[in-house]
């Protein structure tokens, strides 16, 4: 059962969260290509997971999560001084690497989609003769 006000929140959340690692957090450890994909409150609204996704290497994902883990708790005041709720939820950073690997099942895809038109090519030349 989807709960509403849960679902707002978290959309408050994300656009609220976004704002401030973009405009206010300045950790040069934490990467220009970072971006919220998901916000997930718990019904209770004590814990707030945010799922981040960044584009660069392996480093610069470790950098990025240790530096938002350490502004953790600076994002949350920052988060219930704009959304007034009883309880602010405490903030969880987790690594989302989704779009990552939908990239790369994407290139897997073209490579076999393409070995399978070249042998198509082949074959019917092959017939042609």
């Amino acid at each position: 059962m989807a709960y509403p006000r849960v679902s707002r929140l978290n959309e408050e959340m994300k656009k609220y969260i976004s704002d401030i690692i973009r405009n206010e957090l300045r950790d040069p450890r934490i990467s220009p290509l970072t971006s919220i994909i998901a916000v997930d409150v718990t019904r209770d609204l004590r814990y707030g997971t945010v799922y981040i996704s960044v584009l660069g290497n392996e480093t610069e994902k470790q950098e990025t999560i240790k530096a938002l883990e350490k502004s953790a708790g600076y994002v949350r005041r920052e988060v219930g001084k704009k959304i007034k709720t009883r309880y602010t939820p405490e903030i969880i950073f987790k690594l989302d690497e989704s779009i990552e690997k939908g990239i790369d099942m994407y290139h897997k895809i073209s490579k076999i989609s393409q070995e399978q038109n070249h042998q198509e090519e082949e074959n019917n030349e092959a017939n042609e003769e």
